[in-house]
């Protein structure tokens, strides 16, 4: 499978994310070309920090494979990982990530700062940026946007109940 079509699965996973109501991230993670792990959003549903769709499926991985090391691994993600979730892909060994949509607020693979291909942490991590870019960004802006939009109308239905 190309990386198109990996991310079509990781754009899959963010929809999931979206009829729950969480920011619609999803990610994949593929070990010797089959898909061992798959997750989405889960912060707001289970009310914790680290319930990112990397580290979800970081976990996932990890007991798939029996271990904590991801080596030969390649995670798919429909936004760029942030700060917590660039740490875990570099503790776990991930040897690439492939993501979608810039995060220009919380990016840690290239945009705010990259420390993924950062030279002085032990580990390196090959990125490839903006693959199914347009989609991913996409699904986040119409989230959002009705997010905003919901948030509006109970602010009006309020002010007249």
């Amino acid at each position: 499978m190309t990386d198109q079509e990996y991310m079509l699965i990781a754009l899959e996973e963010a929809k999931k994310a979206e009829v729950l109501g969480e920011v619609p991230i999803g990610a994949v993670i593929v070990h010797q070309e089959e898909v061992i792990a798959t997750a989405f959003n889960l912060r707001e549903k289970l009310q914790t920090t680290n319930s990112h769709a990397e580290m979800l499926a970081i976990d996932k991985a990890n007991q798939v494979l029996g271990s904590w090391r991801l080596e030969d691994c390649t995670l798919y993600v429909t936004l760029e990982p942030c700060p917590m979730c660039a740490g875990a892909i570099l503790q776990s060994r991930i040897s690439r990530v492939v993501y979608g949509a810039k995060d220009k607020k919380a990016g840690c693979a290239g945009s705010l700062y990259n420390f993924l291909e950062d030279e002085r942490f032990n580990h390196q991590v090959d990125v490839v940026a903006g693959v199914m870019e347009e989609e991913s960004s996409q699904l986040l802006s119409d989230f959002f946007k009705a997010l905003r939009q919901k948030r509006k109308e109970k602010m009006i239905k309020q002010k007249y109940d």
